[in-house]
């Protein structure tokens, strides 16, 4: 079976996380702020907090910002589930913003409609999470222009982005957010394992988030509420959680961030492969906007017509030709749980259309020429006898 995201494992990794097996330290140690460190070296951000994963980022992201019960958050349809989760973690009211169909990220043009509509129904969010689907920024600076005109604060959902770039600034970098959250799952850009990373400017948020992250726990005596018993004092401040990377996934992350540009530019390679034979069969992908350079995370083929047995029909043909293709997403708000929470059919009806059509190919640094032209043909050959 040709998987459409695997890990890439070479032997340097391996002896990084060897080395941690035989030191002193599995957990709590250096190699965690080692690989924090290296990430903002290449986001040019000021300070990163490591996680057991992007889901853990993102919920101590919106614990930091304060989201609370009677906050609004919005994000993206089309996205996991975490990246609306995280809101009602924090017991907030949740809502989606309509995606631009070309894109798949989330529309700006249906934000401000949505921002100015909820202003005069005095129910403005107070946090809006963008997701960059496949790899992708969202057009952030626009998003940013709306965040100061409506006043909510923004977490970049950049699960599958460590390695783009938007308007020349590392995806990451928090130019025009107040965090960024990746993820390094396996089929990931680089993996940990599990894990993921919260990234900020703000001094005072990436405190938060390091409390929140180890059981709302301070050890510095400068932010001490009472008087110090002695050298072993800490105190816990807030309602935290055990959210900690271990030692072994940091060691992992770190090797991992030394062939990231790597990984990048043979995801690069694959996609144009893929765009170049699909192109001449009038058969398109998720558009690539100009001012940013996604990590191609994903390679979403969007197909012809929006029947769903089509799409069907083409997934369950490729997994049985061995190709494990998969569906980036079911439209949160379809999702059984959502809908209990008074979603609806046609409440967004780009993301619903975009779903019908998206199917993801395997892409991965490991795929082989072989692999790609097995896949390539059995896409062209399937549709020209179904459509």
């Amino acid at each position: 079976m040709i998987p459409y995201g695997k890990q890439d494992i070479n032997q340097a990794d391996i002896d990084a996380v060897v080395d941690v097996l035989t030191s002193e330290r599995l957990t709590q140690g250096p190699v965690v702020p080692e690989f924090e460190k290296k990430t903002l070296t290449h986001c040019q951000s000021r300070f990163a907090i490591a996680s057991n994963s992007a889901t853990s980022a993102l919920h101590i992201a919106c614990l930091s910002l304060g989201i609370t019960k009677g906050d609004i958050v919005w994000t993206s349809p089309i996205s996991f589930v975490a990246s609306a989760n995280c809101a009602l973690y924090c017991n907030a009211d949740i809502d989606f913003v309509d995606i631009d169909p070309v894109t798949g990220n989330m529309s700006v043009s249906a934000l401000a409609l949505k921002l100015k509509k909820a202003k005069k129904n005095n129910a403005l969010p107070s946090a809006i999470i963008p997701v960059h689907l496949a790899g992708q920024a969202c057009d952030m600076e626009v998003i940013y222009l709306l965040a100061q005109e409506f006043g909510f604060k923004i977490i970049e959902d950049a699960s599958h982005a460590i390695g783009g770039y938007y308007q020349d600034s590392p995806v990451g970098s928090c130019k025009f957010s107040d965090i960024t959250v990746f993820s390094f799952h396996p089929v990931k850009i680089i993996t940990s394992a599990e894990g993921g990373m919260a990234l900020t400017n703000d001094k005072k948020l990436a405190k938060k988030m390091r409390s929140y992250r180890s059981h709302g726990i301070v050890n510095s005596e400068e932010d001490f509420k009472k008087e110090t018993h002695g050298p072993w004092y800490y105190e816990q401040q807030s309602l935290g959680f055990n959210y900690r990377m271990t030692e072994l996934q940091a060691a992992l992350g770190v090797s991992q961030l030394n062939r990231l540009s790597t990984f990048v530019e043979k995801r690069h390679q694959l996609a144009q492969i893929y765009d170049q034979a699909f192109k001449a069969e009038n058969l398109s992908s998720l558009h690539q906007s100009s001012d940013s350079v996604s990590s191609y995370h994903l390679y979403i083929l969007l197909l012809p017509t929006s029947k769903s047995d089509l799409q069907r029909k083409l997934f369950e043909y490729l997994r049985a030709k061995e190709i494990f293709v998969q569906i980036h997403y079911i439209p949160i708000h379809l999702q059984p749980y959502y809908t209990k929470l008074g979603f609806n059919v046609g409440d967004f009806p780009n993301a619903e259309a975009y779903y019908k059509r998206a199917i993801s190919l395997p892409l991965h640094p490991n795929l082989q020429p072989k692999e790609q032209t097995y896949i390539i043909n059995n896409v062209i050959e399937f549709l020209y006898e179904n459509t």
